[in-house]
């Protein structure tokens, strides 16, 4: 397992080593000892999803003290995974990134709290999972406009392609949204 940090302080990707053979394919896809290292974290909560090509889901997060860190991945089909950091203070506050991730090349994103997450599917269905470090909590939940003009994500979708929930076609832009993140 290769961890490679990000110019985002504590945004990782984690690239697994993977053994092939005729029989298929194995590979660890989480080993808490070795994350543990970078980061003291405990998963409690799994969440899965499945997509159709063109869904938006974003951008999403918790306010302390239900904040959650999260360690994406994609079983099935190819996604633009995407954060922008809230943390106050930090170098990379208000910026936005993004990586593929896909089924194919089993690559994990780390995103620690005080981030936004969304994904874009880029497939014909996706199944995403991921773990979190805190349960939901609907209360603290918030999120920032996917098409927040001062953000200006490229999501590798036409708009008029786009699947957006009504809920996430309504949330406010990063300078309007709720945020309590400290770097």
């Amino acid at each position: 397992m290769e961890i490679i940090k990000t110019e985002f302080p504590d945004l990782i990707i984690i690239k697994p080593k993977i053994f092939e053979d005729s029989r298929g394919y194995f590979f660890e896809s989480y080993n808490k000892s070795k994350l543990c290292e970078l980061n003291n974290i405990e998963f409690i909560q799994d969440n899965q999803s499945k997509s159709i090509y063109g869904t938006i889901r974003g951008l999403h997060y918790q306010l302390e003290p239900y904040a959650q860190s999260k360690l994406i991945r994609v079983l099935d089909g190819k996604i633009l995974d995407v954060v922008v950091d809230l943390r106050e203070k930090s170098p990379t506050y208000g910026k936005h990134f993004s990586i593929e991730l896909s089924c194919k090349e089993k690559n994990q994103l780390f995103v620690p709290k005080g981030f936004a997450h969304g994904f874009s599917v880029l497939s014909q269905t996706a199944i995403v999972l991921y773990k979190t470090d805190q349960l939901y909590n609907p209360e603290s939940e918030r999120g920032i406009n996917f098409n927040d003009p001062d953000l200006a994500i490229d999501w590798k979708i036409k708009i008029e392609e786009a699947v957006i929930s009504s809920k996430d076609k309504v949330l406010p832009p990063l300078k309007e949204a709720e945020k309590n993140f400290k770097f």
